[in-house]
């Protein structure tokens, strides 16, 4: 499966997924439609399906002048149905989509929205997350609990190492001024940290990041961090407190900051 990235907006990322063998097209939560229609003319692909994570604007905003413009069916989670502008086909958890030959599994990960989903694509290792996980953090909790946004992150974390997040914002460098007051002695992290920095300087992305990579270096991932519960004092609390500590805590730097 090819996968396109489109840098849309302030730092939002639009996914196009091209299936070679049926030649069928995908477009992951178009915020805007212009790009997505520039992209399929260029390539000659026609748009089969819009896949959308969650409701909020910057991931529909183009669900329908595309649907206008090329007659595709809107995905989007059955919980949400009526928040989805166009939506055509409902999925819950446990439930398949095949766009040609590959096939997704459904996850709900409520959290950030309730009702938001992720798309896992096992054969490609890809997964598209919206604004549930990012590199080095995850999405606010605007709508869920924090149990319920670390049961999703739960399950995300227990995918393939090897799968690829492609998730919605080039967040990782904003992330990254959190992450290192938190775990101070987690060397991976200062040195993808320095990565990153030096992916920005010359006009690249830092996204998609990893399942490995993540469990290596985000804090939101990192529960089980002896740094990260003595820096929170959290020592030996629940995971989902833990993280919930971690969420509100980044919330409070993100004010101060």
């Amino acid at each position: 499966m090819e996968i396109i990235q489109i840098p849309v907006l302030e730092d939002n990322f639009i996914y196009i997924l091209h299936e070679a063998t049926e030649k069928k097209t995908a477009v992951v939560d178009p915020a805007e439609a212009e790009p997505v229609l520039e992209l399929l003319s260029h390539k000659g692909w026609q748009l089969d399906y819009i896949l959308n994570t969650h409701h909020h604007g910057d991931h529909v905003g183009g669900n329908n002048k595309l649907k206008k413009a090329t007659h595709c069916k809107i995905i989007g989670s059955r919980s949400d149905a009526k928040r989805i502008p166009g939506i055509d086909i409902l999925l819950s958890e446990g439930e398949k989509f095949f766009l040609g030959t590959e096939e997704a599994e459904i996850f709900s990960v409520s959290g950030h929205t309730i009702g938001h989903i992720a798309y896992y694509f096992p054969k490609s290792s890809a997964l598209f997350s919206g604004d549930v996980i990012f590199s080095i953090g995850c999405g606010k909790i605007f709508e869920g609990t924090a149990k319920q946004m670390w049961e999703s992150l739960s399950k995300l974390r227990n995918l393939p190492e090897n799968t690829m997040i492609y998730g919605a914002h080039e967040y990782t460098l904003d992330n990254a001024r959190y992450a290192l007051t938190l775990e101070k002695g987690n060397q991976k992290l200062f040195a993808h940290v320095e990565w990153a920095k030096k992916q920005r300087a010359q006009g690249f992305f830092t996204v998609p990041t990893s399942v490995k990579i993540e469990k290596e270096i985000n804090p939101f991932l990192r529960v089980e961090s002896m740094e990260i519960q003595k820096n929170l004092g959290m020592q030996g609390k629940p995971l989902w407190e833990i993280f919930g500590k971690i969420r509100s805590s980044k919330d409070e730097f993100d004010r101060m900051n």
